[in-house]
């Protein structure tokens, strides 16, 4: 064997060994961005019905609010708030942003009205069957509707979700197929 044969066979290594480099960065890189860029998510229940269907899967943005705060009628998943975990609740929910830290929120007569203003809401499937507040939404923490909101477990019932429980943005729909698309900001 020529020198320059016996250095290329040196620096050749083996299979084996590149494929296990490959899968292991391959779980890093997969998990680190699970962990800090995006995820997906399905949606279990019909308390976001009409915008979001049970089964649809989305993809959650979880860098955005790292630079800039939740946004009214942002769609948010979060992990459950201290009085969920009470009520033993362990998943995270998924529901929309209506009341944004220092906003006076109340549900009277069907409409939703922040800072005595009516809240504007194509989105929703009736007109809520409640009357709730007026609450002003404290610091740091935000107050989350179902857009089903005659069928939806929210801050109405539990209270507000600070915002340190907000995992991310629900951005896109991925599933299924013939439903895929972004999930825009309602006032855009």
């Amino acid at each position: 064997m020529d020198q320059s044969t016996r250095q290329q066979h040196d620096h050749l290594e083996n299979p084996w060994l590149e494929g296990l480099k490959t899968i292991g960065l391959s779980l890093v890189l997969a998990f680190g961005i699970r962990t800090f860029v995006a995820e997906a998510r399905y949606i279990p229940s019909g308390s976001m019905e009409p915008t979001l269907q049970i089964n649809d899967r989305l993809i959650i943005d979880k860098v955005s609010y790292d630079f800039e705060p939740p946004q009214r009628d942002d769609i948010v998943v979060f992990n459950p708030t201290d009085t969920l975990k009470q009520e033993n609740f362990h998943d995270a929910f998924i529901k929309r942003v209506i009341g944004l830290p220092g906003d006076k929120v109340e549900v009277n007569n069907g409409l939703v009205y922040i800072n005595d203003q009516p809240l504007e809401e194509n989105y929703i499937a009736a007109k809520p069957d409640y009357r709730w507040g007026p609450v002003i939404v404290p610091p740091n923490s935000y107050l989350v509707l179902g857009d089903n909101r005659n069928n939806s477990y929210d801050s109405h019932y539990w209270g507000f979700v600070p915002r340190d429980r907000i995992i991310g943005r629900a951005i896109a729909r991925f599933y299924p197929f013939n439903r895929l698309g972004l999930i825009t900001h309602v006032s855009q």
